[in-house]
């Protein structure tokens, strides 16, 4: 498996994923570091952490509406391999 560096764009949706006080995405834009097989792969997991951290928080019927925006509305503007 190889290290990937994931630049993500939330902006769009920042004023609601700031609403949930989430521990490690609360920036509009941020850099994760990602194991995965190859790139898409690494996209996944991203988008699979943000949605798994947010339904933690908190379960109700806005989380989901908002994980399903994120879906829509997320991008990742940069994948290096290291």
């Amino acid at each position: 498996m190889r290290n990937y560096k994931i630049s993500i764009d939330l902006a769009d949706l920042y004023i609601q994923i700031k609403e949930l006080d989430l521990k490690d995405y609360n920036q509009p834009f941020m850099l994760k570091f990602i194991e995965a097989e190859n790139p898409d792969d690494a996209c996944y997991v991203v988008l699979h952490r943000i949605i798994q951290e947010i339904l933690e928080t908190e379960t109700s019927i806005k989380s989901r509406i908002l994980c399903r925006k994120i879906r829509m509305f997320m991008r990742v503007e940069r994948i290096e391999a290291l």
